[in-house]
């Protein structure tokens, strides 16, 4: 198997359930955290993994557990040089300690879960750091020598007005990184978030919002290489990149998923039957699909769709979508309107 290789961990314990968070995590398994760690490990040793071109630890809330403990599972994966590592941090947990501990272990890259930098927006959607320590968060980083970060924020939470998204991103831009994520509030069944039709985003809010982190950020220097993600040039998520261009990776731990070659799974959801299954030597897959060539090449071009390179001029009529692409008769790339209407424009991909 030739080309980047991709590992991501999945860690699924948090002090605090976000009410917006549909992810597979939880608020009370903390007595399991040794032994999923432990379980974590044995996996990975017993996968013979050949060194691999990144590795993404998320969750959950990966700084959740000890920063030793994660450096132990973390050595377990086999690195090739100039390997990208990330973990993802809650600015709330994030001390100069744990990030040279993270640094000596091969971490690299941090992603932090800042969302807002408006109180009252971090109340509405149910975090509970407070803004002060996202920048205390950015100096431990830059004080361990971590190479990049990124600062992932969230448009759209009850009651945040224009002024307050521009807050946030003023207040993000401020503290330079290299990286940003904007993502816009998604609606998913069964969180609090969605039992609450009051707090649900409005369509044209969202755009408004969108545009105004596009302009602001791209003022900044960081250019926006993915419809949610703007970076400085080299900053680019290069985990994430290998996910929108179909690369093959394996995941471990309890819901994570993998590729090989059109065949993805996912594993058992909860941390005790992924403990079980690793314990027993047994597989931790929980189901999987093999895609065929049509399908694959249809998604492998939606998710192409989402980059700045676009796709090949022949997959898309570009006189079909005045406004929404552009050509230059080889690629077709979606114009920021275009993005703010991704998913309507690929459907129009052939």
């Amino acid at each position: 198997m030739t080309g980047p290789f991709g590992v991501y961990i999945h860690i699924p314990f948090c002090r605090h359930r976000c009410d917006y968070c549909a992810f597979a995590t939880w608020t009370d398994r903390d007595h399991l955290i040794d032994d999923y760690l432990d379980a974590l490990r044995l996996d990975i040793e017993r996968a013979a993994l050949a060194p691999v071109s990144s590795v993404f630890i998320g969750g959950g809330t990966p700084t959740r557990v000890p920063a030793d403990d994660l450096a132990k599972v973390l050595a377990a994966v086999p690195l090739s040089p100039g390997a990208e590592v990330t973990v993802e941090c809650n600015p709330d947990d994030v001390t100069t300690a744990m990030m040279q501990t993270y640094a000596a272990a091969g971490v690299n890259r941090i992603s932090l879960g800042v969302q807002s930098m408006v109180p009252s927006v971090l109340a509405a959607l149910g975090r509970t750091h407070v803004p002060a320590n996202v920048e205390r968060a950015v100096a431990a980083i830059r004080e361990a020598g971590i190479a990049t970060f990124n600062v992932d924020i969230i448009y759209g939470g009850s009651g945040e007005s224009l002024d307050d998204w521009q807050a946030t991103l003023q207040g993000v831009l401020a503290l330079r990184p290299p990286h940003v994520s904007a993502y816009a509030l998604t609606i998913e069944p069964g969180t609090p978030l969605a039992e609450d039709p009051s707090r649900h985003p409005d369509d044209d809010d969202l755009a408004d919002k969108y545009e105004l982190a596009d302009d602001l950020l791209a003022a900044a220097g960081l250019a926006n290489y993915e419809v949610s993600n703007w970076a400085a040039p080299g900053h680019e998520c290069r985990h994430n990149v290998l996910y929108w261009q179909q690369g093959n990776y394996l995941g471990f731990g309890s819901a994570a998923h993998s590729h090989l070659d059109g065949h993805r799974w996912w594993n058992v959801r909860t941390p005790e039957r992924y403990l079980d299954a690793v314990r027993a030597g047994e597989s931790t897959e929980a189901a999987g699909e093999t895609l065929d060539d049509e399908t694959r090449r249809l998604e492998g071009l939606q998710l192409a769709l989402r980059m700045s390179d676009g796709v090949p001029a022949e997959a898309l009529d570009a006189d079909e979508l005045d406004g929404l692409v552009v050509t230059d008769g080889q690629r077709v790339r979606l114009t920021r309107r275009g993005r703010l209407l991704a998913n309507e424009v690929s459907h129009r991909l052939r």
